[in-house]
């Protein structure tokens, strides 16, 4: 298959530059699309690459002239801005051209995260309590809202904007945080209540037959000696990203601890329930809290999660036994069965 594979930097390039396996691993420090490039020639597919950042009219023409079979979208910005993400799908769609991942339906509604609970909720999925501050009319108070609290931009992705004091004990402190991503990230702020237990992510592969791999989970180690043992443990970015941070507190991503096979089943199904609901196709993550008690609580899900070899999804599929090689070939499959609406 003749397969572009576009993905956005942030900083003007020259038209029609591309690049390769050695330059996207140590120039641009991209591992998910050079561990996706290697891995389309290894397959032998004929590949080649686009990469966006402000010029709508050269990747239209890029695309037009390389004819691709299937465009590989790991586009996640445009203008180096989250909220264009919805926008390449769609550019995509008018030109009828095949993709991988999400469409901008379900980009849109997971990039609000306050939207995409609101549905949940309707169809009596578990999510967090949750309200809303806007940055035009921030909240001043809390009436009746359960304490610890939890406080993160309404539209990021990979934990941007969520650091230790995410974790609010009381009003205050909410506002406080609340202000901080308004004034300093210039952002909506979601405040839910905090959930105690297990952080599991939930791979799911496949447009209607969905296959949901086995779970993965972040263990947290020591906590910092500003906390005391007990205290809550959340994913951080620094906890989720920053290799010397993860080292020094013991943190870890892995397969799930055991569980119930029924347990496991529930968490499947909640899976596929999350993607029906949100229009979630060809690959996703759902991100949830497996509580104390046994009980399910989605925190968010992730249209088009990293495809890196070493990251969750594609460590999750290999315990399925689906090499990377395997996984890759899936998601061009995927995409193309999209189009024609049976799979």
């Amino acid at each position: 298959m003749r397969i572009l594979v576009l993905f956005d930097v942030h900083r003007p390039i020259a038209p029609g530059q591309t690049f390769s396996v050695r330059s996207l691993r140590t120039e641009e420090a991209k591992p998910t699309e050079a561990d996706v490039l290697a891995c389309l020639r290894k397959l032998d597919h004929e590949v080649d690459t686009l990469a966006v950042f402000d010029d709508v009219k050269d990747a239209f023409e890029r695309i037009a002239s390389f004819k691709p079979d299937v465009v590989f979208n790991l586009c996640e910005t445009f203008f180096s801005d989250r909220a264009h993400e919805p926008n390449i799908p769609a550019l995509l769609e008018l030109m009828k051209v095949p993709y991988t991942g999400a469409g901008p339906d379900a980009l849109m509604l997971c990039k609000d995260k306050a939207l995409a609970k609101k549905l949940l909720t309707f169809h009596r999925i578990r999510v967090a309590r949750f309200v809303v501050s806007t940055r035009e009319r921030p909240l001043r108070k809390l009436r009746r809202f359960p304490f610890p609290a939890f406080v993160k931009p309404i539209g990021e992705e990979a934990s941007d904007g969520i650091a230790l004091a995410s974790l609010a004990k009381n009003e205050d402190e909410v506002l406080e945080r609340a202000r901080f991503l308004h004034d300093r990230l210039e952002t909506d702020a979601l405040i839910e209540e905090y959930v105690d237990g297990r952080e599991l992510y939930m791979g799911v592969l496949g447009n209607k037959r969905l296959t949901v791999f086995p779970p993965r989970e972040i263990f947290f180690g020591q906590p910092p000696a500003a906390e005391h043992d007990d205290s809550p443990r959340f994913a951080t970015a620094k906890a989720k990203w920053d290799d010397a941070y993860r080292k020094k507190w013991g943190i870890r991503n892995g397969p799930a601890d055991p569980m119930p096979p029924a347990l496991e089943r529930k968490l499947a199904e909640i899976a596929r329930r999350v993607c029906r609901i949100l229009h979630v196709r060809g690959l996703g993550r759902i991100d949830a809290r497996l509580t104390p008690a046994g009980e399910v609580v989605v925190i968010e899900a992730n249209p088009n999660p990293s495809l890196a070899k070493e990251d969750d999804f594609a460590q999750a599929a290999l315990k399925l036994g689906i090499s990377y090689e395997m996984l890759i070939q899936k998601v061009l499959e995927n995409a193309l069965r999209s189009n024609r609406l049976d799979a």
